[in-house]
């Protein structure tokens, strides 16, 4: 199949390793791509916002299957245009990408699902906003209601912080102010064709900066898959999966529908699980990074089969997807100063020796070619990936692949899947 790849970070890198890894001679363009994936692939220069330039390349090239990676592409609506043109895409067009685009959106389309969540109170003035903190309390939740990269969500005790992160935020937008959930964080991913849903396995990201979800938010600094905590309370990862598709994915996916504004591509369901029950935190309309960089290298069933069959509505007659049992850990490697200031253009050596240990791939996010030489061109550079019969070997080859990797002032997290190797 010829495939098209919109994206330039290590989750488009994980997508397009395992689509080589089903050997069907697939013929992959990735665009822009980096330098990671242009080692791999053919990669064109082409502004994977642009729907009208997408869709042109994609008639011209017999493109069968346009897969769109990024959140912003899908919120500036690239997939309509392409599809309109008769071309399968998988990813959302604008209006049900406003699932991620928009908080309020989310949270009326889940109140219309009746699909359980937090209590959101939205804000739209700082005298607003400080009502709102008062009246739910502590722990204060408050979101940017549009796309922030990952950066938008601030959990504190501290009610001053809380403020200054509303105010910082209403300069784009309102904010939502929100009830505070405790427990466990679950990512879920469902591929929907609009109307059928079919779950992937879970994972569990790390979203702070630091050892101990300590420091900053970032877009995420390490992933595991799957949860062997699931099954201490559900019995099973299978049971935890379908009361989450009956319970959040099938409802919102089927309300889109109802409005006219069909969801095709990956629901991504973030999520928490409480005393009460499971909640919803947020929604992502594609693929998580770094949570991709550990469920694709487990999917036992072809993605492109997957991809596709959403992206032409049959999903329903696919079987569930099916899973090895390996263990998959994930580490970021980033650059100096992520997330406020990453320091850019330092070289990066080592990523062929950590690539050759048994078990690893890294999947590059942030990296070109400065004068022949590989360099870090954002504040995520890598994701250092590795599977294991258990979690304890997975951890321990991501470890030592990212040891093998030099760039001057990296950062990463020691602590990735360390509960659960224990």
């Amino acid at each position: 199949m010829r495939i098209l790849v919109l994206g330039s970070g290590a989750r488009e890198h994980a997508i397009v390793t395992a689509l080589l890894a089903e050997q069907a001679g697939h013929v992959i363009t990735v665009a822009p791509g980096n330098a990671g994936i242009a080692a791999d692939v053919e990669t064109v220069s082409i502004d994977p916002t642009n729907g009208a330039l997408v869709a042109d390349y994609a008639i011209e090239n017999d493109v069968e299957l346009v897969v769109v990676g990024p959140e912003a592409p899908l919120i500036a609506g690239v997939a309509d245009p392409v599809r309109t043109r008769g071309i399968p895409v998988f990813g959302p067009g604008k209006a049900a990408a406003q699932l991620e685009g928009s908080k309020a959106f989310a949270k009326r389309i889940m109140a219309e699902a009746g699909v359980p969540t937090g209590r959101p109170v939205y804000a739209g003035t700082v005298d607003e906003a400080v009502a709102a903190l008062d009246e739910l309390g502590a722990p204060y939740v408050v979101k940017a209601d549009g796309l922030a990269a990952g950066k938008g969500v601030l959990v504190t005790e501290d009610r001053r912080a809380a403020i200054d992160h509303a105010t910082y935020w209403l300069q784009h937008g309102h904010v939502v102010v929100e009830e505070f959930l405790d427990g466990e964080e679950v990512s879920l991913f469902f591929l929907s064709d609009g109307h059928d849903v079919r779950p992937l396995s879970p994972a569990q990201d790390y979203k702070r900066l630091g050892d101990g979800d300590t420091g900053p938010n970032t877009g995420g600094m390490g992933a595991y898959s799957p949860l062997p905590w699931l099954t201490d309370r559900w019995g099973s990862e299978q049971a935890f999966v379908a009361e989450v598709t009956d319970l959040v994915a099938l409802p919102t996916v089927r309300r889109l529908e109802h409005e006219g504004t069909p969801f095709v591509g990956l629901l991504y369901c973030g999520l928490i699980v409480t005393e009460q029950g499971v909640r919803v935190i947020e929604f992502n309309a594609r693929f998580g990074d770094p949570e991709t960089q550990v469920v694709l290298p487990r999917l036992a069933t072809p993605l492109s089969g997957l991809m596709l069959a959403a992206a032409t509505g049959r999903l329903g007659s696919v079987p569930a997807p099916e899973f090895r049992d390996d263990a998959a850990v994930t580490v970021v490697l980033a650059s100096e100063g992520y997330p406020e200031n990453p320091k850019t253009g330092r070289r990066i050596t080592g990523i062929d020796a950590a690539g050759a240990r048994p078990g690893v791939s890294v999947a590059h996010a942030a990296t070109g070619l400065l004068d022949g030489e590989l360099v870090a061109t954002g504040g995520r550079v890598l994701s250092v990936v590795a599977t294991g019969a258990d979690f304890a070997e997975a951890r321990d080859r991501a470890y030592a692949g990212l040891h093998d990797i030099t760039l001057e002032g990296a950062q990463f997290r020691t602590d990735i899947a360390a509960k659960v190797a224990r």
